[in-house]
C-alpha cells in the first residue's frame, strides 16, 4: 500500500454517529463530508441504546460517540457493541465527542483514546479524519481481499493491534474512579428487599452481581436477591480489588472464582466455588484472566 493512500480523502469507509443533538448530529457529518469525502455515515444514534442496535446491525469501521447520551453513555455504548461485535469482524475504530473538563480529557489522552471536543473545530476534526484514515488504511487487507476475512490475533479473534487497543482503552476509562477525593467507603452491607422484607446481606455473603432490566441480582452461595439501583450506581461502592467486573452486566467476588476457562475462540468462563452456574467473560476484561 502506498503512503498516499494512507491519506487520501477519497478512502472509503464506513461511520456511525451517536448524539442526541439532532442539530450538532448534522454539522458533525456536514464537517465529516468536506474532511473526508469518502466516508460514508451509514446511520444516526440519538440515544446510547440506539447506538448499540444500529452498530451492531451495520458493522460500520468508525464510531463516533457522544459521551453523554439518554440511556447508555457514550462509553457503556462502546463497552456493549464491543462485547456483542461479530467475532470475525475488526473492532471499529472509536472516536469519543466530549464537553468534558480538562481533568477528563486529560484521561482520554493518557489512554491516547482519539475524541473530539464539544463544540467540534474543524481543524481538529481535519487532524483527526487524517489519523483515522491512516489507521483504516493500515487495517485494510490486500487489494480484494474483503475487511471481515483479515484474521489477527489469538484464539482465531480479529481484534488485531488496533482492536487490542481499543480494549485495553476502554478496561481503562470503564475502570477509571468517577473524580480525585478522600478515600472512598466502600459498600459492607447490601439492603435487598423481598416483599415487606429488608434483608440485610453482607459484602463478604455475595458471589456475584448480575443486572437485570431496572434490577440487580444479588447472588449468595443459597439465595438470590433483588435491589432496584442499576450497575452504574453500584459499581463505585464495591472494592474494585475484590470486586471484579467481568462483562457490562456482571460483577463477581474474584475469591469466588475456581478456574477460568478459555476455549479454542478465546472466549472465557468462570467456574465458581460455592455456584453450579458459570459466567461469561467478555473480551473486554478477558486479559485480566491470564497465567502469572
Amino acid at each position: 500500500m502506498s503512503d498516499a493512500s494512507v491519506d487520501d480523502p477519497g478512502l472509503a469507509a464506513t461511520a456511525l454517529i451517536a448524539e442526541d443533538e439532532p442539530l450538532l448530529a448534522h454539522a458533525l457529518q456536514a464537517e465529516l463530508r468536506r474532511a473526508w469525502p469518502g466516508l460514508q455515515v451509514v446511520a444516526h444514534a440519538p440515544d446510547g441504546d440506539a447506538a448499540v442496535e444500529l452498530a451492531l446491525q451495520h458493522l460500520p469501521e468508525l464510531l463516533f460517540l457522544d459521551i453523554r447520551m439518554p440511556g447508555r453513555s457514550g462509553l457503556e455504548a462502546a463497552q456493549a457493541i464491543v462485547e456483542d461485535w461479530p467475532a470475525d469482524r475488526l473492532l471499529p475504530l472509536v472516536v469519543f465527542i466530549t464537553a468534558y473538563d480538562q481533568y477528563a480529557l486529560q484521561a482520554f489522552e493518557a489512554t491516547a483514546v482519539d475524541y473530539l471536543l464539544k463544540p467540534v473545530q474543524s481543524a481538529r476534526l481535519v487532524a483527526s479524519c487524517q489519523r483515522l484514515r491512516g489507521l483504516v488504511a493500515r487495517r485494510r487487507p490486500a487489494a480484494g481481499q474483503p475487511v471481515s476475512s483479515l484474521h489477527t490475533g489469538s484464539g482465531g479473534g480479529t481484534a488485531g493491534p488496533d482492536g487490542e487497543h481499543l480494549l485495553s482503552q476502554l478496561r481503562q476509562l470503564l475502570g477509571a474512579p468517577p473524580s480525585a477525593g478522600s478515600a472512598p467507603q466502600w459498600l459492607s452491607v447490601v439492603q435487598a428487599s423481598i416483599g415487606s422484607t429488608v434483608h440485610m446481606v453482607p459484602i463478604e455473603d455475595v458471589i456475584y452481581f448480575e443486572a437485570a432490566d431496572k434490577y440487580i441480582r444479588v447472588i449468595s452461595a443459597t439465595r438470590e436477591y433483588l435491589i432496584r439501583t442499576s450497575l452504574r450506581e453500584l459499581l463505585p461502592q464495591l472494592d474494585p480489588q475484590r470486586f471484579w467486573q467481568v462483562h457490562r452486566g456482571t460483577v463477581v467476588q474474584a475469591r469466588e472464582i475456581d478456574q477460568a476457562l478459555r476455549d479454542e475462540a478465546g472466549r472465557v468462563q468462570l467456574v465458581l466455588r460455592q455456584r453450579p452456574e458459570r459466567l461469561n467473560v467478555s473480551r473486554i476484561y478477558a486479559p485480566r484472566f491470564k497465567g502469572m
